[in-house]
């Protein structure tokens, strides 16, 4: 492996973990004032990056979840809904509250050539600062169990990471993640009010994933279950404006790029399935960067006549997961010329 591509993998490395840490440690927004509690058992995901997981911990199905309990990515989700929830629903926390903290850096140890200047900083001590966010108890408790199993595997976690083929392209598909994160953070709460009965199901059961138990269960499939039993329409459909949808809406996710909304082209269908739905889209599209407009090309593969993957033409062995909410509306139709 070359130097150059090493380098290029660790510097995308450290620009995730930056990310996530100071990430960790932002504030949402001011508090959310706490709403009439009455309302029936639900939870609003509609919209939201990670959609599917949130319905599915809130429902108890936790087979149809395909995020591990010891994946980086639920630890990650985890962290991110208890730092937003006492951000946004403080005045909906017990009394016996605890503090979330933060692992900070206490002691560094500098490296300095002999002309003086610095080649190399690392941290050989650190201490638990608090955050100045709190938490419910019980599920600050089950948080610490996903964050042990985390440091236990960690230095294995970032060799797999560093020595994957499409490290790279995993990689950036993880800030894309988190970004998708942070916009969840952001409107969860004007979605579900604090406290409400809805978010009080979910916090149970998102505890009882984190600690390997058994869910409580709701009767109930989820629409999106459903949706994925059902399939997609046939007939045709406004492929254009799907494509444009999809491309637009994972675009939000977006480190550097900027894409020109409308602007699919050449949309073309490679194959259909027996009741003559596409099995695979492919279209062009124009986007803005550091080198200025520039063109790019996405590939959009189905099951059972939904989207199931998006591949951009500069990771195209990385999976985006599309929209729910954009499959849901799809699904019903809501496409057709």
């Amino acid at each position: 492996m070359k130097s150059s591509a090493i380098f290029l993998r660790v510097f995308l490395l450290c620009l995730i973990w930056l990310l996530f840490t100071s990430f960790f440690k932002s504030h949402y927004s001011e508090p959310i004032s706490v709403e009439n509690k009455s309302e029936v058992l639900e939870l609003n995901t509609d919209g939201l990056y990670y959609a599917e997981f949130y319905d599915y911990i809130f429902r108890g199905h936790f087979e149809e979840i395909d995020v591990s309990r010891d994946d980086m990515q639920f630890l990650l989700i985890f962290d991110q809904y208890l730092r937003a929830y006492g951000a946004q629903c403080s005045g909906s926390l017990p009394t016996n509250k605890v503090q979330i903290m933060n692992e900070e850096c206490a002691t560094e140890e500098v490296t300095k050539n002999g002309w003086g200047d610095v080649i190399s900083r690392v941290c050989v001590k650190y201490v638990w600062v608090g955050s100045g966010l709190y938490a419910k108890p019980e599920l600050y408790e089950a948080y610490g169990e996903i964050d042990k199993l985390q440091r236990s595997k960690g230095l294995g976690t970032m060799m797999e990471m560093i020595t994957d083929p499409n490290s790279m392209g995993n990689s950036v598909d993880m800030i894309h993640k988190t970004n998708g994160l942070k916009r969840d953070m952001l409107k969860i709460f004007k979605l579900n009010a604090c406290g409400s009965p809805g978010l009080e199901r979910f916090e149970e059961n998102l505890k009882l994933f984190a600690l390997n138990k058994p869910s409580i269960r709701m009767e109930k499939a989820s629409k999106y279950t459903t949706m994925k039993k059902s399939g997609g329409p046939t007939g045709d459909q406004n492929y254009h404006k799907l494509i444009d949808d999809l491309v637009y809406d994972q675009s939000k996710t977006w480190s550097f790029n900027r894409y020109t909304a409308g602007s699919i082209s050449s949309v073309t269908k490679s194959t259909r399935d027996s009741e003559g739905r596409p099995m695979e889209l492919s279209a062009n599209y124009s986007f803005s960067g550091f080198s200025g407009n520039s063109k790019g090309s996405v590939r959009i593969t189905f099951k059972n006549g939904l989207p199931k993957c998006i591949y951009f033409y500069d990771f195209p062995q990385n999976c985006k997961t599309p929209n729910t909410s954009i499959i849901s509306s799809y699904a019903k139709g809501e496409y057709a010329d």
